[in-house]
């Protein structure tokens, strides 16, 4: 008898080559508190991505059934030009939130990308504090204002106050700036990218 793998020779497919192999650098795990952040944003970003995905279907719901009350029944839905307005408002704000988690805005590097790793890093944490600075004084501070001055205004189309409403301003700059430390704590483990990187695929931490 004779063995079949001598017979049949070598296994012709080819491995995958590990890190080592090609000479990189596997990217850091990170710690414990790393993986947690994590998958805390991983399950937030899940919730946003629904939450999202649901009122998309309903602002297209009422913008079809205002075309539809005005041109096919003939008689206008006069609360659907204001609900649609709103809840574009709404779903703009989550959506921007759910966009800065993915690191999916509009980014300049051109020049930035030209400097040595440990710059990229100082420009790359001054970004993240502006922005921090920006969601916490400007849209939560700002935003629980807003929503306390127009708590008693009342949307005459609407069962709901345009305070209420604009409590998604606080909750979305409370989203942003949990992001935002998740990516100064990534760049400072090494499991994120100092820029963002254009795979949309990119997972941050």
């Amino acid at each position: 008898m004779t063995d079949n793998n001598a017979a049949t020779g070598p296994d012709p497919t080819p491995q995958p080559a590990s890190a080592a192999d090609r000479g990189t650098t596997p990217r850091p795990q990170g710690g414990p508190i790393v993986r947690a952040l994590e998958a805390v944003r991983s399950v937030i970003d899940r919730i946003l991505v629904l939450i999202c995905i649901v009122t998309f279907v309903v602002l297209v719901v009422v913008v079809s059934w205002q075309v539809i009350s005005r041109q096919v029944v003939g008689t206008p839905a006069t609360w659907t030009e204001e609900t649609a307005r709103y809840i574009f408002v709404v779903l703009a704000l989550l959506v921007a939130a759910l966009v800065f988690s993915e690191r999916g805005h509009i980014a300049v590097e051109i020049f930035v990308e030209r400097l040595p790793k440990r710059f990229q890093l100082v420009v790359a944490l001054v970004v993240e504090a502006l922005v921090v600075a920006f969601a916490v004084y400007v849209m939560i501070y700002g935003g629980i204002a807003v929503s306390q001055n127009a708590w008693g205004q009342n949307i005459s189309t609407l069962p709901l106050t345009i305070g209420q409403i604009y409590l998604v301003l606080p909750v979305s700059g409370a989203l942003i700036t949990f992001f935002s430390i998740c990516h100064v704590v990534g760049m400072f483990v090494g499991t994120e990218d100092t820029l963002p990187d254009v795979d949309e695929n990119n997972q941050g931490i």
